[in-house]
């Protein structure tokens, strides 16, 4: 739930998503559920040459389960609140 609830704060900001099967997208966070499944507006294929398919693609929702990477804004990410939660978390376990 730790990273549920980082990304539930980062709803209507500019994140990348790289897939399982190498597609990277980007656009504005829509919403996330609890499984961590994405749905981006405004979204855009990185490599359109490689893609061209998903260029005429606008809102996307991404299954969790086909995520590698999410990229996230550095400056909208506190990183010293997450530290800490993991923290606890590994000191309850």
């Amino acid at each position: 739930m730790l990273f549920y609830s980082m990304f539930k704060t980062l709803v209507g900001k500019e994140i990348a998503v790289e897939l399982k099967n190498d597609v990277a997208l980007t656009g504005t966070l829509h919403s996330i559920d609890q499984y961590l499944n994405i749905k981006l507006l405004d979204a855009r294929v990185v490599d359109a040459a490689r893609h061209p398919q998903l260029v005429a693609v606008s809102s996307v929702f991404v299954r969790g389960s086909v995520v590698r990477y999410v990229q996230l804004p550095a400056a909208d990410v506190d990183a010293e609140l997450l530290q800490d939660a993991c923290r606890k978390a590994s000191v309850k376990a």
